[in-house]
């Protein structure tokens, strides 16, 4: 009889023990699924923000509407960054401690990511498809890291290697954000060059929050540039072609997916005609030729107030990944199951036409496929198809 006890004690200790032992996935629970995301709602880049954090919430009530995922209502935590490292940090560590979150999806900013990663890293949460063309978001590969955007260094390789041949540039200078954004463009800048046989005739760079441009573009019109390439996002873009175009200096200027925004042309008007850009997804104009696209812009307006933007896409279509991979990764999420989802899926985009995304586990990143495009009659028109980089 003891013995038999005994047997019986040891039976329900181990299964205690082995309840005890398996810790529930952060961020899910039998009803809810937490996800954050951290933006710049309030600094210098505040308007993609604003529009990413719009798209994100536009599919995740869509989602919650139709009863969720695998009967889970998803929960969205939303952080300002200000767009800075700083405030970025202490955001993912609220998320991650606090709101205890599952993933951070649409991080906005390569040096808030940078300085983020660590943090949320240290609790298993996902890096979700941040909107940064850096390179660290899916190098080395992590079940923690993946990445739609293709790097700056690549967009601004695949621009060069069409535009120089076509439009036979000899002189090609820089103007860059002295951070590790800008540095990348710098980096991919001169490798392409090379490629072309060419060298980077003038550089001149400027801090984060940068308003005058004169210096610098005083220096690369010395240099006597036709084509200078811009590291640079919404008001450094606009406000260095308007100074430009003012000391009569009027080469072609080309950036990455940093400055491909309806936001250039709106506040740069006629002087910023001309631009190129790079994108993997086109901007939702509300008088798009696609009658879907136009139909999810009224909806968009209709519940913000305002017409989308590029941005708002990038917050829909994440979400809608994020709710697709974890639909099929089933009723035990976790982060393994998810990670098997996103690996056996090949993500389609069949309303904004972008690329479709594939991820495995040795790589992490989506897509490199871009357009380029370029400001004509103050609105981006895509030049090209999708492209990949050239090989290096």
């Amino acid at each position: 009889m003891m013995i038999a006890k005994r047997r019986l004690l040891l039976a329900v200790f181990g299964c205690l023990a082995a309840l005890g032992g398996a810790r529930a996935e952060q961020g899910i629970s039998a009803t809810e699924i937490a996800i954050g995301t951290i933006q710049d709602l309030s600094g210098p880049i505040a308007a993609f923000g604003k529009q990413t954090r719009n798209g994100l919430q536009m599919r995740v009530d869509e989602a919650n509407a139709q009863g969720g995922i695998n009967g889970r209502k998803i929960r969205l935590f939303v952080e300002d960054s200000g767009y800075d490292p700083k405030k970025a940090l202490l955001a993912a560590q609220k998320l991650a401690t606090e709101d205890k979150v599952f993933a951070i999806l649409a991080h906005i900013g390569t040096a808030a990511n940078m300085a983020a990663m660590p943090v949320q890293f240290e609790h298993d949460v996902i890096n979700f498809l941040p909107l940064t063309g850096a390179r660290e978001m899916y190098e080395p590969p992590s079940k923690l890291k993946l990445s739609s955007a293709p790097s700056y260094y690549d967009q601004i390789r695949t621009s060069l290697a069409y535009l120089v041949p076509k439009k036979g540039y000899k002189r090609v200078g820089i103007l860059y954000q002295d951070d590790e954004f800008g540095l990348e463009v710098v980096r991919g800048t001169e490798a392409e060059l090379k490629a072309l046989g060419l060298q980077l005739i003038e550089r001149a760079s400027f801090k984060r929050g940068a308003t005058d441009f004169s210096s610098q573009i005083a220096r690369l019109k010395a240099a006597n540039c036709d084509l200078v390439v811009l590291a640079t996002i919404i008001r450094e873009t606009v406000g260095s072609i308007v100074e430009a175009r003012k000391s009569g200096f009027n080469p072609d200027f080309v950036g990455t997916s940093a400055l491909y925004t309806h936001l250039i042309h709106t506040l740069g008007g006629p002087a910023v005609d001309g631009l190129y850009g790079t994108n993997s997804i086109l901007n939702p104009y509300s008088d798009d030729e696609s009658q879907a696209v136009r139909d999810w812009a009224a909806k968009y307006k209709e519940k913000f107030g305002e017409d989308p933007a590029v941005f708002s896409v990038y917050g829909y279509d994440i979400a809608d990944v994020f709710c697709v991979a974890a639909a099929k990764a089933g009723a035990n999420l976790t982060l393994d199951s998810f990670n098997a989802a996103i690996e056996s899926t090949i993500f389609r985009d069949p309303l904004f036409g972008g690329p479709d995304l594939r991820f495995t586990a040795k790589d992490r990143l989506g897509t490199r496929k871009v357009h380029i495009s370029q400001i004509v009659n103050s609105k981006w028109k895509a030049i090209t198809p999708l492209m990949d980089p050239p090989a290096e």
